[in-house]
C-alpha cells in the first residue's frame, strides 16, 4: 500500500482549521488526523473561536435535535451560517453533513437550512446503521477529491443521510454510495462540502481528503493563512 498523501511545511501556509465542539463526539480523532496532514486545528465551541480561521468543520455523531440543540447553546448557529454565506472553506462530516439541509426526518428537528433538503432514513438497508467501509462512487470532479480513484472506500457509520432538493442535486451532488438504495455520500456548493463518511477514520484517502480540505482553506485564505508557515503536499509514512 502506497503511504498517504498529507500536507506538511512547504510552499503554500499552514491553514488555521477550526473544529466546532459542540459535544458531538469524534474531536481527537479529527484533531490528529488535520495535525497529519499539516494543519493547525483549533477547537472551537464559541464563536470567538473560530474568527481568523481560515476553514471550518462540523463533525457530528448522533441526532439532529440534540445537536442543533447544543450549536444553539454555544451560540454556533449564526457563526456557522454567516461563515458559509459567506462563501469561505467548510467541511460538514457525518451528522455535520445532514445539518446543512434544511430539515432531519429522524427526529423532525429543523437544521441550518443552508442546502435545500433534508436528510432521511436510508432506503432498502440491508442492516442499519450501515458501520464500515463503502466505496465512494463520484458524480463529478472536485478539488476535496484530488489525487483519490473514483471508487475508493471510506469508513461510514450512520442510519440517515442527506437526500438534496431535486431542484439543486445536479449542482451539489459530489458523490454516492450505495446500500440498499444509492445515498448521497459527497456534496459540494461553491466551497460549503460535505461527506457522509469519516474522513478521519478512513486511511490514507481519508487524510488525502483532509490535506486537499486544508490546501482549499490556505489558498482561499492567500498570505494570511494560519500560522504563517508554509505548507506542503508530500507523502507520510506509517499512517
Amino acid at each position: 500500500m502506497s503511504d498517504p498523501v498529507v500536507a506538511s511545511r512547504g510552499s503554500t501556509p499552514r491553514p488555521r482549521i477550526a473544529v466546532v465542539d459542540y459535544g458531538a463526539g469524534n474531536l481527537v480523532s479529527i484533531e490528529q488526523a488535520l495535525l497529519a496532514v499539516g494543519a493547525v486545528p483549533v477547537m472551537a465551541a464559541s464563536r470567538e473561536a473560530i474568527e481568523g480561521a481560515d476553514g471550518l468543520v462540523v463533525p457530528g455523531v448522533g441526532a439532529a435535535a440534540p445537536a442543533m440543540a447544543r450549536l444553539g447553546r454555544h451560540g454556533l448557529i449564526g457563526p456557522i451560517r454567516r461563515w458559509v454565506a459567506a462563501g469561505r472553506p467548510f467541511l460538514g462530516i457525518c451528522l455535520g453533513l445532514q445539518l446543512l439541509f434544511e430539515r432531519s426526518d429522524e427526529d423532525g428537528a429543523t437544521t441550518l437550512g443552508l442546502i435545500p433538503g433534508h436528510a432521511a432514513r436510508l432506503v432498502g438497508a440491508p442492516t442499519l446503521p450501515h458501520i464500515g467501509w463503502n466505496q465512494v462512487e463520484r458524480q463529478r470532479d472536485h478539488p476535496l477529491f484530488e489525487g483519490i480513484r473514483d471508487g475508493a472506500d471510506f469508513y461510514f457509520v450512520h442510519s440517515y443521510a442527506g437526500v438534496p432538493d431535486p431542484l439543486v442535486a445536479s449542482e451539489i451532488l459530489l458523490a454516492e454510495t450505495e446500500h440498499g438504495e444509492r445515498f448521497t455520500s459527497a456534496i459540494a456548493r461553491g466551497w460549503t462540502m460535505g461527506v457522509q463518511f469519516h474522513p478521519e477514520r478512513s486511511g490514507e484517502d481519508g487524510l488525502r481528503l483532509l490535506a486537499n480540505f486544508a490546501a482549499i482553506a490556505a489558498a482561499q485564505a492567500g498570505p494570511s493563512a494560519g500560522s504563517g508557515e508554509p505548507l506542503q503536499v508530500h507523502a507520510i509514512a506509517g499512517v
